[in-house]
């Protein structure tokens, strides 16, 4: 795997870090009581978790259980805070304030991972339509992870100084959850963080490591919504219509130009054409199609220029195959975030922590392996002049990597229904990671 050879390119990394005197080290007391944590405490709360995922904005009992869990551990909590949102205080003292996110929705997924804990949870959507619900991206990892490293900084708390503001956001799947928080008065309410920190359990990583990227983390991502309609006839009469199926092929057709043709070619760019919808019948025309499109860059103005691009070819491909003006194809952009950028100086300072406190092989160069996005972003949105700083935690065990290269199952991707982590490695290794993180930060100079 190239992410786990990468490890050597941390050579010039881990000098600079070891140069540096730390506020904090890690010794094994403190992996025994994560550790010991897990086992008494955080194993039936992540089982939990999993057997009871809840989609986007609908995470009621997640967030309640979120909250308890956050009060239990000694916490100030707010609930409702944009929707579903739950925040936790610990304040102890004159210091930084340091916002520590987690994401708490899951995925209109049908489990199939073969694990004794599956979830078999069903719920209605906002639609009104019954789903299938599935944590296939590993957030009962990270709320779980939450509860171990407010569970452990309370305990430590001779250590640091200053308030650390946890933040368990609803509908990161949605891209959406981080912006309703927000928009509900997070910063104003809570006050503005001097820093904040989040972390994604990945499959694709080994367990044991940690990877970040002194910039790019993530990519920007777009869903959008295009409508085509169309003038319905008979099946043996397509003269007498227009085909809505036949235009909307065209734009699935004509919008992968776009990429291939107009965004420069050292610019990483991806439009996806996840869903087709029309018609009811094989003989009847119909007067509508639906397309549903993800957009993805790592830089805004490609961003802009790909969603420019899309209305363009779809509006104007309609025009050319007839349809009326007071038929127009419609695009909207329905949700969105931008790239997750680590601030450098940050990330430079955060990842020689990690590699002084969970070893020097822990640590891998972040490689992007996908154009994956993160709503994150809000949070550290230049304007609002937040430092932050994101970090993979691996959730594989090397082993899988292995039997894989060797002709054995490959590993699942997120958002399959065949995901699965190793829960009490990823959960130990985020919590380490967090705690490291914050001493380091809000530890005594």
């Amino acid at each position: 795997m190239r992410l786990f050879h990468a490890a050597a390119a941390s050579a010039v990394v881990l000098a600079a870090a070891m140069s540096a005197s730390p506020a904090w080290a890690e010794d094994a007391g403190t992996v025994r009581a994560v550790e010991a944590d897990y086992d008494s405490y955080l194993a039936p709360l992540f089982t939990h978790f999993h057997q009871n995922p809840e989609l986007s904005f609908l995470e009621n009992a997640t967030a309640a259980r979120m909250a308890t869990e956050l009060r239990a551990a000694g916490l100030e909590v707010t609930t409702g805070v944009g929707g579903t949102g739950v925040v936790g205080l610990m304040k102890n003292g004159d210091g930084p304030l340091i916002l520590l996110r987690a994401d708490m929705d899951g995925l209109p997924v049908q489990e199939k991972s073969g694990l004794e804990y599956a979830s078999k949870a069903l719920q209605i959507g906002e639609d009104g339509k019954e789903y299938p619900v599935m944590h296939a991206c590993g957030h009962d990892v990270h709320i779980t992870s939450m509860i171990g490293t407010a569970r452990r900084l309370m305990a430590m708390k001779d250590q640091w100084r200053g308030t650390l503001m946890f933040v368990v956001q609803p509908a990161e799947e949605r891209v959406g959850g981080a912006k309703a928080m927000l928009a509900d008065g997070l910063y104003d309410r809570f006050g503005k963080p001097d820093y904040a920190l989040a972390f994604h359990v990945s499959s694709q990583l080994p367990t044991g490591k940690v990877s970040a990227a002194e910039g790019i983390q993530y990519s920007s991502s777009d869903s959008v919504d295009i409508t085509v309609p169309g003038v319905g006839a008979h099946g043996a009469s397509p003269h007498m219509g227009r085909d809505p199926v036949y235009i909307a092929s065209q734009i699935v057709t004509a919008l992968q130009s776009i990429v291939s043709r107009e965004v420069m070619p050292l610019s990483p760019a991806v439009i996806t054409v996840g869903s087709f919808h029309a018609g009811s019948k094989h003989n009847i025309i119909s007067d509508r199609a639906d397309l549903q499109v993800t957009v993805r860059s790592n830089d805004e103005a490609v961003r802009a220029q790909l969603l420019q691009a899309i209305e363009r070819i779809a509006v104007n491909t309609g025009k050319a195959h007839g349809l009326p003006d007071d038929l127009p194809v419609e695009v909207k952009v329905v949700e969105g975030t931008p790239v997750t950028y680590n601030d450098p100086g940050l990330a430079r300072r955060l990842n020689g922590v990690m590699m002084r406190n969970l070893g020097e092989y822990a640590f891998i160069p972040f490689e992007q392996q996908g154009m994956g996005a993160e709503d994150f972003a809000y949070f550290v949105a230049d304007e609002l002049g937040v430092p932050g700083y994101y970090f993979a935690v691996g959730g594989t065990p090397q082993a899988a990597f292995d039997a894989a290269e060797n002709g054995g199952p490959a590993v699942p991707s997120h958002h399959s229904p065949l995901f699965k982590i190793s829960p009490k490695e990823s959960v130990t290794l985020g919590t380490r990671a967090m705690v490291a993180a914050v001493l380091d930060l809000a530890g005594p100079k």
